[in-house]
């Protein structure tokens, strides 16, 4: 079998290296946030880009018991006491472009409407325009616009006002902005929402397009063993029910 390769971790008898970095400088002197940073990008963060990555931890964290991710993970808390990585696991396959994977669509868009401004010399609101009205006439959805519970994320703005602080904020945010007034315009008023607001960050950040859903997963893993905690302390097993109303053929006679 070929030897596999990495560049991320190394380890002998007794020591661990993190791209080079001893585990127990890390241990010491780093700490969660700017050891996921050290995996991603290969180098340890300054203080803002580690400010901003654990911002955008938080706001990934949890979103209440309903959140498809949640419910999920507690669903099979409920049928399978016997495995809590089970519950977590089935939270995070809940998780994909409907629910906390709007982030990586997110990031591809940025990229594709500041490549429209180079190749097609565009300016960031003709692109942005561009955009809105191809998915208005395609009847396609925008990733990173809407929420089904809030009117505004009460997120975005956070994540974008710690970019600015911390000298961040560049074209990924800007045309995400951009973005949203061309959508007020062109179709309907529809708020960013924290896949967005991440996804402008973590584009500014110099993170690629998979860090989109990859870090709303981190974050989220956090929310869902706080859920899977509680569904076992608090519920009894095989308490969640679900109504079904059966509306298919009627029952057959038997021949």
């Amino acid at each position: 079998m070929d030897t596999w390769r990495t560049k991320i971790v190394a380890s002998d008898e007794e020591n661990i290296w993190i791209h080079g970095h001893d585990i127990r400088f890390l241990m010491r002197q780093a700490g969660f946030v700017e050891t996921i940073f050290l995996l991603h990008r290969g180098r340890l963060p300054n203080a803002g880009e580690s400010k901003l990555l654990d911002a955008i931890l938080v706001a990934s964290a949890d979103h209440g018991a309903g959140a498809p991710s949640c419910a999920t993970a507690r669903l099979a808390a409920s049928g399978n006491r016997q495995s809590v990585s089970a519950a977590v696991a089935a939270g995070i396959l809940a998780i994909g472009d409907e629910h906390g994977g709007a982030g990586f669509g997110c990031m591809k868009m940025i990229a594709a409407g500041l490549q429209l401004i180079r190749d097609q010399h565009f300016s960031m609101e003709q692109a942005a325009v561009y955009l809105a009205e191809d998915a208005k006439s395609n009847r396609t959805h925008l990733p990173g616009f809407g929420h089904r519970k809030h009117t505004k994320d009460p997120r975005v703005e956070v994540l974008f006002a710690m970019a600015e602080e911390y000298k961040v904020a560049g074209d990924g945010i800007i045309f995400m902005r951009t973005l949203e007034a061309a959508i007020r315009t062109t179709i309907k008023p529809i708020p960013m929402n924290v896949d967005g607001a991440l996804a402008a960050v973590l584009y500014d950040l110099g993170f690629p397009a998979m860090a989109g859903i990859l870090f709303f997963i981190v974050g989220r893993v956090a929310g869902l063993t706080a859920e899977v905690a509680e569904e076992y302390a608090r519920e009894k097993p095989m308490r969640i029910r679900i109504p079904v109303q059966y509306d298919g053929e009627p029952p057959r006679p038997m021949e």
